[in-house]
């Protein structure tokens, strides 16, 4: 009976891992806003927030990778958060240099 219970929490606590959503939303608007960052310049024009996104970027998909879904939905958020910003501040610099 014992032995029972035990089978029934351990395939309760397994299934739980199961139920987690991946983020694929998260991440397929995060990699259109780093590539858009991307091609706007913003390496160059805003290194700093460019850096971040990319950071933020790489390790949600390193924790897509390894299953920790709600980690990844994280840094997918930021890593948009950040590349948005650093697009904006790209095209702002580059547009007041272009007057």
């Amino acid at each position: 009976m014992k032995r029972i219970y035990i089978l029934v929490l351990l395939l309760l606590v397994a299934s739980c891992g199961l139920t987690t959503v991946r983020p694929k939303l998260e991440m397929s608007l995060s990699a259109a806003a780093f590539i858009a960052a991307r091609n706007s310049k913003a390496q160059e024009l805003a290194p700093n927030l460019y850096r971040k996104a990319e950071y933020y970027y790489l390790k949600a998909k390193s924790y897509y990778r390894r299953k920790f879904f709600n980690k990844a939905k994280k840094f997918f958020i930021a890593s948009r958060k950040f590349s948005e910003r650093a697009e904006y501040l790209a095209k702002r610099k580059e547009t007041l240099k272009n007057l």
